[in-house]
């Protein structure tokens, strides 16, 4: 070891990921990516100052604490809305990618056993990516994120009864000694449930009433039950991620979540910092140089075949191209699982340290392009658009199966259309039909449009991304359009589409910068909305007229 105590160690490698964190930023560059490089740099093959194992516990408190928050924020009938679709694309998707995946193996030269593992391989995406990268976009909730991470538990269950069977097979356990290891871990997962959700009912919320009292208690108590239930979900033969994650989701219902997620969210993304140093340390380059070929290979299949397959899944289902696209594009990678079960092939015999360094490669190319994948999704599927017309199904779509509550706006006399009804368009469009205005929300998430319609407005399933729902829109008879959306893209690409759509009434979209902002008004944007800008000058307006009334 070159430091004479692990704080120091530690000290030196935060500072590494400081400087390439923020070197990351300044190129622009995802922070993940920076983080898997810090590894490598202070890993065996770079200087040398961790070894393998040696951020294990640190990194699994990361997993746990992740999985965790995202439960926090994801009520049970959320996941129940999109279990179909996470059935379909999940199990469809799996079967054709380790069908294709094998098929690919053996065109390569390998083995049946060690192709059956790369295949296997490629088949699951990873969780913990996913997951971060959709947290801090914000978009786990919404619909596409649901659907992708329905799409990753299903994994995880498939994964977790896969590892299970190799094993046996590896032990050279028998057929029925199989079936009832397999029956009873079906068994254990009813009765973990069943438990979790009566402690949940009953226990639960009286005990952290008495625990709100202390903040300090509250969050104990939080990280507490997500490390518990993710460690006893280890020892029923799950994985930590589905323990610590029915952990979030049976607290979710709770009024201490918001509170909680608040609090542990610093504190998550700090313990995941050292589980991408700990994925960087593993990366293992001396058998890299022979499999470069085989692995760009299997990479594009993991980078366009998995996209592909679950688009057309999902708008089989009857879902739009976009939130197809969207869904697809999330789970471009291959998980960190899969590396776990190269390491349970290379201990049980059946593949040799070549074929795991030909895995990880792979993982390594997909996790690293993926990220861009799930950043830059909107730009792909603006790119892509025009020809994902062949994945909908308008015979079933989802805007009119989906959205039972919506009703017609034929003949309706709409002032106002409004793009996104969340929580800043929801009060914008309270505020409008205060003052008598007419509004029409539209929005990609049938939740908030079910919760908008219930507080009696007018409604639409849409994206601002989709041209066909300009078809749909009364726009040659409202006065406004208005999007809440913060981006500077979807900005632009509602103005394009209006203008196309020649619209001849006004439109106000909204930013958070002012570089964007200036970017809209150039464009022809008749206004630009700052919630927060905006938001802070009335408050100085009422601090400032309060003082002077007294």
């Amino acid at each position: 070891m070159p430091f004479e105590h692990v704080l120091t160690e530690v000290a030196a490698i935060l500072a590494i990921a400081a400087v390439v964190g923020a070197l990351a930023l300044w190129l622009r560059q995802p922070l993940i990516v920076a983080f898997i490089c810090v590894g490598i740099i202070v890993g065996p093959v770079g200087l040398g100052w961790v070894e393998d194992e040696q951020f294990d516990l640190l990194a699994e408190l990361g997993i746990g604490l992740l999985l965790f928050v995202v439960g926090l924020k994801l009520d049970p009938t959320l996941i129940r809305s999109v279990g179909s679709v996470a059935a379909v694309a999940g199990l469809g998707q799996m079967m054709l990618t380790f069908g294709l995946g094998y098929a690919l193996a053996l065109l390569l030269g390998m083995e049946t056993l060690p192709a059956f593992y790369v295949a296997a391989a490629l088949t699951f995406s990873s969780t913990i990516i996913i997951v971060k990268l959709l947290s801090d976009k914000r978009e786990i909730d919404a619909l596409y994120g649901r659907i992708a991470l329905s799409v990753l538990i299903m994994q995880d269950i498939v994964v977790v009864l896969l590892m299970l069977g190799l094993a046996a097979y590896g032990s050279e356990m028998n057929g029925a000694h199989l079936g009832l290891a397999m029956m009873s871990i079906l068994v254990k997962g009813i009765g973990f449930l069943l438990v979790v959700s009566i402690a949940s009912r009953y226990l639960i919320p009286s005990l952290l009433r008495s625990l709100a009292h202390s903040p300090e208690l509250l969050v104990l108590f939080g990280i507490a039950w997500a490390i518990g239930l993710g460690s006893l979900g280890v020892g029923l033969g799950f994985s930590k991620e589905v323990g610590a994650f029915i952990a979030g989701v049976s607290l979710a219902a709770t009024p201490f979540r918001t509170a909680l997620g608040a609090r542990l969210v610093s504190l998550r993304d700090f313990m995941l910092l050292f589980f991408f140093i700990d994925l960087g340390v593993r990366i293992d380059v001396a058998n890299f140089g022979s499999a470069i070929g085989p692995a760009l290979l299997l990479s594009l299949l993991v980078l366009i075949g998995k996209p592909l397959m679950v688009m057309a899944l999902v708008g089989f289902m009857g879902y739009t191209k976009r939130t197809s696209a969207m869904s697809g594009f999330s789970l471009g990678q291959i998980s960190e699982f899969s590396l776990i079960l190269a390491a349970l092939g290379v201990a049980l015999g059946h593949i040799d340290e070549e074929t795991m360094g030909l895995i990880t490669l792979v993982g390594l190319i997909t996790i690293g392009l993926s990220t861009y994948m799930i950043l830059y999704a909107p730009v792909l599927y603006g790119w892509l658009a025009p020809y994902l017309d062949c994945i909908e199904r308008k015979a079933n779509h989802v805007r009119e199966a989906a959205m039972g509550d919506n009703v017609s706006i034929d003949g309706e006399a709409i002032d106002v259309i409004l793009f996104g009804v969340g929580r800043y368009g929801g009060r914008i469009a309270h505020e409008l039909q205060q003052r008598q205005v007419k509004v029409l929300g539209v929005d990609f998430n049938p939740e908030v449009l079910r919760v908008r319609h219930r507080d009696g407005l007018l409604t639409l399933y849409g994206d601002v991304d989709d041209a066909e729902i300009f078809h749909a829109l009364p726009i040659d008879r409202v006065g406004w359009v208005v999007s809440t959306l913060p981006s500077v893209s979807h900005g632009l690409a509602l103005l394009h589409l209006l203008q196309h759509a020649d619209y001849q009434g006004r439109l106000a979209l909204t930013v958070h910068t002012e570089r964007d902002k200036a970017i809209l008004e150039a464009a022809g944007a008749d206004l630009v909305l700052m919630p927060f800008r905006d938001a802070s000058k009335e408050a100085v307006d009422l601090i400032l007229n309060t003082d002077t009334d007294t």
